[in-house]
């Protein structure tokens, strides 16, 4: 017989026993395999103790139930996540101080205004800040997943996942990765290490970035904040949605043309509940976590180091104007701030970034960004908030923030040079669109390579998502200026 009609064949009989048992063919092999086990061990086995397997099996009754099984598992979620991010903004907030402490500490003990300075306080201390910062959520997050792991509940929330994650080319352990990404896509990346099968772990991780996280926040904030302030939650759940639309389209391409083939099977079985102990949650927080501080610490500190020394250098660049003198004969401290922020405007217009900004402006002018928008999003490599202060300082407003005035109003009147204004509600959502898919940031690299191990696949990761987030956002942009939204 052909091979294709025995593959036929083989479907048409699946089909057939499903719609009999009403299940899946893998649950019912997997049920009368055990239940088969079940009637032997009953005739040749004496129990002298209570069967533990009866409080699992009366649990599971209710958790693993058709109806309450999704619900019970998205709540829990839901609380892990909350807990999580919740618990972890105190501890963030003293390693932020105490960064803040340490880098007004040794910014004394240096020259002011040199480069060893600079490059100590805002490259070193700044960078080590942006490692030390995650490490709170990193080690909660694995806190609060050590527990449901220790006390059976992590196979059961596969188990309930499988079925709707193989639709979309996934394994039923890819969803929680899937979830933990809107809050931050470096634990969700570290999380995919509970999928044994190699495949299904790539296309998870490849992926997880589109799962809009919360350090895109800032930057949907600021620009619903100007262009949409009538409809933003509208707006902001259209970004999301659209993160996990496009998440899906990914897995279903990566699972037809780089890993063919069906998800590995997923049959194990459940063990029984326990209640876990707090020496062996502790333990595999630690074993879990500390690898973020080896591992990924290295890759994000030397990214940080070198954004900030091409945004920084050349050191001197020959200013247009002499600031130190109109500085010091400035009558006010307002003036005395405008020229500052004019300063470091034009430092920053002719450093390394600002001529990387100006190199790729002719990339990005099709989606309808000028060079400082450029510029903005070399900055969000490193971490996606750091596209707002970066905007703050090209528009001379200084520091700023997505609530601040002054950036806003400057966002609004800056115009190309023929008059045009560069920003319109078209180019704000194109913007957010784009930041909401682009390259991850540098965390989240230093963390995919870490768990390839493979520089292809993480240079893979960083052209494809930066390909697709043009794409989109090109399509966002032309096709709303066809049908006149431009």
């Amino acid at each position: 017989m052909p091979e294709h009609k025995i593959v036929e064949q083989l479907k048409k009989s699946k089909e057939h026993l499903e719609s009999i048992f009403g299940n899946e063919l893998e649950i019912v092999i997997a049920e009368k395999r055990y239940g088969f086990i079940k009637g032997i061990t009953e005739k040749v086995v004496t129990k002298t103790a209570i069967d533990k397997l009866h409080t699992s099996d009366r649990i599971d009754q209710v958790v693993t139930n058709r109806l309450l099984g999704l619900p019970i598992f998205l709540f829990l979620m839901w609380l892990m996540f909350k807990l999580t991010f919740t618990l972890s903004e105190p501890f963030m907030g003293y390693i932020e101080s105490g960064q803040d402490w340490l880098g007004n500490l040794v910014g004394r003990m240096l020259p002011d205004g040199s480069p060893i300075q600079g490059l100590v306080v805002d490259g070193i201390i700044g960078g080590l800040g942006s490692v030390l910062v995650f490490v709170p959520i990193i080690f909660l997050l694995f806190f609060f997943m050590a527990i449901l792991e220790d006390s059976g509940y992590m196979a059961r929330a596969a188990f309930i996942m499988d079925k709707i994650m193989h639709k979309i080319g996934l394994h039923g352990k890819s969803f929680i990765p899937m979830i933990l990404g809107f809050g931050c896509n470096v634990p969700a990346i570290m999380a995919t290490r509970t999928i044994e099968a190699k495949k299904d772990r790539l296309i998870t991780i490849l992926v997880n970035p589109f799962i809009s996280c919360g350090a895109r926040l800032p930057i949907y904030a600021l620009f619903i904040g100007i262009f949409f302030p009538e409809r933003p939650g509208t707006v902001l759940f259209s970004l999301y949605l659209l993160g996990i639309v496009v998440a899906i389209l990914m897995a279903k391409v990566f699972r037809k043309f780089l890993f063919p083939g069906e998800a590995a099977p997923f049959i194990m079985e459940l063990p029984p509940y326990r209640i876990p102990t707090f020496k062996g949650v502790i333990i595999h927080m630690w074993e879990r976590g500390k690898l973020y501080l080896k591992k990924a610490g290295t890759v994000i500190f030397a990214g940080c180091v070198l954004v900030w020394l091409i945004s920084n250098f050349p050191w001197n660049p020959g200013y247009s104007k002499d600031y130190k003198a109109l500085i010091e004969k400035a009558e006010n401290e307002e003036v005395v701030t405008q020229l500052k922020n004019e300063m470091a405007f034009e430092k920053l217009e002719k450093s390394y970034a600002g001529s990387l900004g100006r190199a790729i402006e002719p990339f990005v002018r099709p989606l309808g960004f000028d060079w400082k928008i450029g510029v903005g999003l070399i900055g969000g490599f490193v971490a996606k908030e750091i596209v707002v202060g970066t905007l703050a300082t090209l528009y001379a407003v200084g520091e700023a923030e997505e609530e601040s005035e002054a950036l806003r109003e400057a966002i609004k009147k800056d115009t190309w040079p023929d008059g045009r204004k560069i920003y319109t509600p078209l180019t704000a959502f194109a913007l957010m669109v784009f930041c909401l898919l682009y390259v991850p940031c540098v965390a989240s690299i230093g963390v995919i390579f870490r768990e390839t191990n493979s520089w292809k696949w993480t240079a893979f990761a960083a052209f494809y998502t930066t390909a697709v987030a043009w794409i989109v956002s090109f399509i966002v942009y032309q096709g709303g200026k066809l049908i006149g939204l431009g």
